[in-house]
């Protein structure tokens, strides 16, 4: 009897500590996890924002490129550890709905009708472009004039001295690629990049990795992102300008979302309501002021007031993605 106590014993503890672990986000829970794919300075300032308005909860934001993001959440399912995810790609959230709570609960009217979808799984975080960013003292320095179409840069003497994100890994360079298959063809575009390919000094492997270059010098143009040469050009007064060619600027949207179930906790809720009014709000107003609400002003120095957007028909659907990338040899 003796032994059995003992045993009773161990049982108990074992039981309630295989409790406490399962229970460790339970309801009662301060705990939210947060998976996002944005940038370190936009992410630093979120956690700022979220620490000042709860400081008794426990919220962490964890950083992952877009790839990782959307091939976690889909091998993991509605088991991941993410509450709320922010800053994925439209696509991937698309391709990725049925693990997402309806967010029909919440006030949808300031967002942009047309970018929220028909089953209220998912919101629109931002809207970013890309831009042919230069430093035009580079160029001057080379005997080189500032390029005003993408033929201009299949120029021999632009050698070296160009660099773009690579499809394959970066959702900017892929938009890239898809605008100016909407343009002109799926065979003349690919046609174009094997030629551009022999000026290019690298195909960076995230979004930010051209501006990077200009930035260090090491590149005179960048197929790079809007928001960061404007970021590089407010905060760290780098020497660089921005143009858009006759195709347009290629854009792409992201969004966020609740995995499915977690909404049932009120701290979830409670902190995605936040994110959804004033995280995303001050997000817009400090870096990506390109339009996802209904009155939505650009009041940042040096972002363009006026972008031509590209035709991006076809950008989010993942089966022509696979399809596309699988003809990109780089």
């Amino acid at each position: 009897m003796k032994n059995n106590g003992k045993f009773f014993v161990i049982l108990a503890v074992l039981v309630c500590t295989v409790l406490l672990t399962a229970g460790c986000k339970s309801g009662d829970s301060k705990q939210v996890v947060i998976f996002t794919s944005t940038e370190d300075f936009r992410t630093e300032h979120m956690q700022q924002l979220l620490d000042d308005k709860f400081p008794d909860y426990d919220i962490s934001l964890q950083v992952l490129n877009t790839g990782n993001h959307a091939a976690k959440l889909k091998a993991e399912g509605t088991q991941t550890e993410a509450d709320i995810i922010l800053n994925l790609e439209t696509g991937y959230l698309e391709g990725l709905e049925d693990m997402f709570a309806d967010l029909s609960p919440f006030d949808l009217s300031p967002f942009l009708p047309e970018l929220v979808p028909a089953s209220k799984r998912y919101l629109p975080w931002d809207k970013s472009s890309g831009a042919i960013v230069f430093n035009r003292e580079k160029l001057e320095d080379s005997g080189l004039p500032v390029p005003s179409s993408y033929g201009d840069l299949l120029n021999p003497a632009y050698k070296g001295l160009i660099s773009m994100p690579n499809p394959k890994s970066s959702g900017t360079g892929y938009m890239f690629l898809v605008s100016l298959i909407n343009a002109w063809g799926e065979d003349a575009a690919f046609d174009y990049f094997d030629r551009l390919a022999e000026n290019i000094l690298q195909f960076t492997t995230s979004g930010s990795g051209p501006v990077n270059a200009l930035i260090q010098g090491e590149v005179a143009i960048g197929l790079g992102m809007t928001l960061t040469a404007v970021q590089a050009i407010n905060t760290r007064n780098a020497p660089l300008e921005m143009t858009f060619f006759q195709e347009g600027a290629p854009s792409i949207t992201t969004g966020m979302a609740i995995i499915k179930g977690k909404e049932e906790r009120a701290v979830v809720k409670e902190v995605f309501q936040f994110a959804m009014t004033t995280l995303v709000r001050d997000d817009k107003e400090l870096y990506c002021p390109e339009p996802i609400f209904r009155d939505q002003p650009n009041n940042i120095a040096n972002y363009p007031r006026v972008i031509p957007y590209a035709d991006m028909t076809g950008v989010y659907d993942l089966a022509r993605k696979d399809k596309l990338l699988e003809r990109w040899k780089y």
